[in-house]
């Protein structure tokens, strides 16, 4: 959040010193600067570069959103595995009641390590002081525990052994839907685009400033405008993360996941 507010305000100073610069310019024009085919001429030219620049951005906040709302997805495709997997070591017995407690672990440390500023759920779970985001080894290691364990078991009868075999599978799938929301977590903005954009931004903010006359109103819409561009660059950095920031991928799935492992 603190990285977003910084970004917002950056840019926004940004904006505002652009027009800022094209209002100090616009007294210093020579009379042959200021003529009307100039500034037509000006105009269609910042208009171009506004489209350019309302394209781009669209584009980057389309594609980060579209990454969160996968990200979500693949989150409760994920937390479903996993109660799918406890209700069969259930149905197996007592023997898998050891592998039950290594995923009820796996699940509590990955909602406590991941949203931090939530209440971390009760019980005995390892937990991490250190920032790593959404991919962590120790984490990787109990899931893989499971997967381990599941492979070792000795089913006595015919129903356990097709138990068995089912949960191979399901822990298979697990790992699997794993990998894919690790991918999806990663940052996906191109910085350099990024960049680009609000020197392009910049550019128009003043030509803004210069080609528009003082008054109360002008700068009211100046800073309006500023604010809204730099609200939208702060959604698509905040997108961009989703266990960080004000817009996030909710925890609810995992927690409802975890509550089922706990039920009696």
């Amino acid at each position: 959040m603190a990285h977003g507010g910084l970004l917002v305000l950056i840019i926004f100073v940004l904006l505002l010193g652009a027009s800022g610069l094209g209002m100090y310019l616009h007294g210093r024009l020579g009379e042959r600067h200021r003529t009307s085919e100039t500034v037509d001429h000006v105009r269609l030219v910042v208009s171009i570069l506004v489209t350019f620049t309302a394209l781009v951005l669209s584009l980057l906040l389309s594609e980060v959103k579209g990454t969160f709302d996968t990200f979500d997805a693949r989150l409760r495709s994920f937390a479903g595995d996993l109660s799918n997997l406890d209700i069969h070591l259930r149905e197996y017995g007592a023997d898998a009641e050891p592998i039950r407690a290594t995923l009820r672990k796996y699940v509590a440390a990955a909602i406590a390590d991941s949203w931090r500023d939530e209440a971390a759920p009760t019980g005995d779970y390892p937990r991490f002081k250190d920032e790593v985001g959404a991919e962590r080894e120790q984490l990787g290691a109990l899931l893989i525990a499971v997967d381990a364990a599941i492979h070792k078991l000795d089913p006595p009868d015919r129903f356990r052994q097709r138990l068995t075999d089912s949960l191979a599978n399901q822990i298979d799938e697990a790992l699997r839907a794993r990998r894919q929301l690790l991918e999806t977590s990663h940052d996906t903005i191109s910085w350099p685009l990024m960049l680009a954009m609000c020197a392009w931004l910049a550019v128009v903010f003043g030509v803004f400033g210069l080609l528009s006359p003082r008054n109360a109103v002008v700068y009211l819409s100046i800073t309006t405008c500023a604010i809204c561009v730099a609200s939208a660059i702060f959604l698509i950095d905040d997108f961009d993360s989703p266990l960080d920031g004000v817009l996030r991928a909710p925890s609810d799935s995992l927690r409802t996941t975890l509550s089922r492992i706990d039920a009696p």
